[in-house]
């Protein structure tokens, strides 16, 4: 009895134990559940965002982009350290509307950008009035940068109240400067960057180029756009944990950035600076010049110059007028000077004249004819009138101020610049080989050799957007007739429009003979041809290039400003060396004639007022002027010199003769050159050590200084 009471007993405690166990089983997982109910549903939303803002984010690092330096190894181009301000997207997209207009305008306040702007920068191109150019391009995870070049002090205030500023970050970034040694400017050949477009940026990731993303700034113009695969780098990525206000609490992982390679440049800074002061300087002095055909002063619009080593075709120093300050597209710019380079009541600084500028050449191109004419029938003995004007037809053509000398050869026409001497020449071709004006394949053999030496085609140089000039020939004049008849026989068709906005005659007398004759190649265009006239256009520096073959025995170049590639450790990656074009088929003696006929020039001849005094026994510079008539403006003037070891060229848009407007110039950049000081030459005085420039490249230490190369050996003039 009292075991089976026993037994009962125990049951019933097994079954009381096992409900207490039960029930505190439920209770758990019902607190569990409970908690996580609330986790889930009630403060999801809450708790996601905490997650997501306290997470792990990629920031792309832009690789500091590699240095432009000259010859001798001078910084042309250098990158400095700036305040960025940049905006994360990703955390103020989750603020309230009015919490995140208030954030934008306490940033705008502390930096001084306007709100409209910041909010404009943080628009995804694509999206909805997003403004190419100033929309956000990169990824939509990384902060946006809104200000560059922000002051120390708004920088700091913003770094020392992250409470007040939440997802605003604030570091240090490099960009683009000019240290212009010796005051030069060289806008025009370094060229400038702005931010990948969307189709740049999609180009490259199809290719599987890695070296740009969407904050990247790329060249534009100039060696930054045409080595910018070199200098640009290789982007790093920093990982980094960041709170909910976007402050970066820790370095997770990341991969460094690789600097971008220097460009050593054929440029000498020193000559350079020469060349600028010399063209800027010419131009000024022009302007209170007054012109004896217009009697008012000259124009003087424009203007270029360019020195090139003879034997190479490498640019020593190119300059173009009007110019602009390069450091304008540092930080972006702005739409009202952006407007002004492309301006032209400004000039159009942001075209380079050097390369780009197209112009008749005026008498700068009887070289180049009597090459023609001396391997084609005529003789350095020949001799032809140079009468004060030529009859073609029924108009008169004249020499400069009619002025005749009698019977005279190549080389003293070249020496006086006898316009009627070399109508004769162009006009005797055109009789004899095609007085056909409707045959379009007669040959000319000044206009073979003007093609020979260069001229309508681009010299290939290492700078985008070179212009190719134009030889205006028989085959030129048909297709230009067909590409403007419909225009001009739309004017010549109608009544004159007399009134103010109306048609002049000329134009008006021009569209009547163009619209009924106007493929016809006469015997006008033969003779201005051989003169420079007409509608033949040369660049200075496919003119520089021309005249280099003359000087160094017939080799045309393409000419180069990239020198050599150096990584940043300062290994040599890549020699850039000079390009022979094609050796011209020309007789030894006719260059020798040639090349003595223009020493007469400077000797005797239109440049010789400018060089009285010169040591020309011991500087031997051969030099031939030019002045081309342009309708509705004033001359455009030039000289074109060289010795053997270099080629000066300077041009000037409506500034007169060429010896006139630029003679003093040319002069100083000569005495620059070679250490010419009154009547004596001291190479120590030259602007490049030892007269010519060095064959060997600067010295890359690896502390990261750059000395110059080891001195080159004098001159064969």
């Amino acid at each position: 009895m009292a075991s089976s009471t026993t037994s009962a007993g125990a049951s019933h405690r097994s079954r009381l134990r096992l409900i207490v166990i039960q029930t505190l089983v439920f209770s758990l997982l019902a607190t569990l559940g409970a908690r996580l109910y609330y986790l889930q549903v009630i403060a999801g939303e809450r708790y996601q965002g905490k997650a997501a803002s306290q997470s792990v984010r990629e920031i792309v690092v832009q690789p500091q982009r590699g240095l432009i330096v000259d010859a001798m190894g001078r910084p042309l181009v250098t990158n400095r350290l700036t305040w960025v301000v940049s905006v994360d997207r990703t955390l103020i997209g989750k603020m309230s509307s009015a919490d995140r207009a208030e954030l934008l305008a306490r940033t705008s306040d502390a930096i001084d950008v306007p709100v409209e702007e910041i909010a404009g920068k943080l628009l995804l191109c694509g999206d909805d009035g997003a403004v190419a150019g100033e929309c956000w391009n990169g990824s939509p995870y990384q902060p946006v940068p809104v200000a560059q070049d922000v002051k120390e002090a708004a920088a700091l205030r913003i770094l020392e109240q992250p409470e007040d500023f939440p997802g605003v970050v604030v570091d240090r970034q490099s960009v683009r400067q000019y240290p212009a040694p010796y005051g030069i400017n060289a806008a025009h050949v370094l060229g400038y960057l702005s931010p990948i477009t969307k189709d740049e940026l999609e180009s490259a990731e199809d290719s599987g180029d890695s070296s740009v993303n969407g904050a990247s700034v790329v060249g534009r113009a100039g060696v930054e756009k045409e080595y910018d695969e070199w200098l640009r780098g290789q982007p790093g990525y920093d990982q980094v944990a960041v709170d909910s206000k976007g402050r970066v609490r820790e370095d997770v992982s990341g991969l460094e950035a690789q600097p971008g390679d220097t460009l050593v440049t054929s440029i000498d800074a020193k000559v350079q600076s020469v060349v600028e002061e010399q063209l800027a300087k010419m131009i000024a002095t022009q302007r209170q010049t007054r012109d004896p055909v217009t009697k008012r002063n000259f124009e003087a619009d424009s203007g270029a110059a360019v020195v090139m080593e003879a034997r190479t075709g490498r640019i020593v120093a190119i300059a173009s007028q009007p110019t602009y300050d390069p450091s304008v597209w540092v930080g972006g710019i702005t739409d009202k000077q952006l407007k002004r380079l492309y301006s032209e009541a400004a000039g159009t600084p942001l075209l380079a004249r050097s390369f780009q500028g197209q112009f008749a050449p005026g008498s700068t191109w009887k070289p180049f004819m009597t090459v023609g004419a001396l391997t084609h029938g005529y003789a350095p003995s020949t001799t032809l009138p140079c009468s004060s004007a030529v009859q073609i037809g029924n108009r008169a053509f004249h020499n400069h101020e009619s002025a005749a000398y009698g019977q005279i050869t190549f080389a003293r026409a070249l020496e006086v610049s006898c316009n009627t001497f070399f109508f004769q020449v162009g006009m005797h071709f055109w009789q004899t080989l095609g007085s056909d004006p409707d045959d379009a394949r007669a040959k000319d053999p000044l206009v073979e050799q003007a093609e020979k030496f260069g001229f309508g085609e681009r010299t290939g140089v290492d700078l985008p957007g070179e212009a190719s000039g134009r030889v205006a020939d028989r085959r030129w004049k048909r297709k230009y007739y067909e590409s403007m008849k419909d225009y001009y026989c739309g004017i010549a068709k109608k009544p004159q429009d007399t009134g103010p906005k109306g048609t002049s005659d000329f134009v008006y007398k021009f569209a009547r003979e163009f619209c009924v004759e106007g493929w016809k190649y006469k015997i006008t265009d033969a003779a201005n041809f051989a003169i420079g006239q007409g509608d033949t256009i040369v660049t200075p520096l496919q003119l520089a290039r021309g005249y280099a073959a003359i000087s160094n025995g017939g080799t045309l170049w393409d000419p180069r400003v990239g020198k050599a590639i150096v990584s940043p450790d300062g290994k040599v990656i890549r020699q850039i060396e000079p390009k022979k074009e094609r050796r011209l088929k020309i007789p030894a003696s006719v260059l020798t004639y040639l090349d003595e006929a223009l020493q007469g020039v400077a000797l005797r001849g239109t440049m010789n007022w400018k060089l009285q005094g010169f040591p020309l026994d011991k500087v031997k510079i051969r030099a031939k002027t030019g002045s081309a008539e342009v309708y509705g403006k004033q001359s455009t003037g030039w000289v074109a010199s060289y010795t053997k070891d270099y080629v000066v060229v300077m041009m000037m848009s409506q500034g007169g003769t060429g010896s006139g407007s630029t003679g003093d110039g040319i002069r100083a950049i000569w005495e620059a050159l070679y250490g010419v000081d009154g009547d004596q030459v001291d190479p120590g005085k030259a602007a490049i050590p030892g007269v010519t420039p060095p064959a060997q490249l600067p010295t890359f230490g690896d502390d990261g200084s750059i000395l110059p190369p080891a001195r080159a050996k004098g001159s064969d003039q």
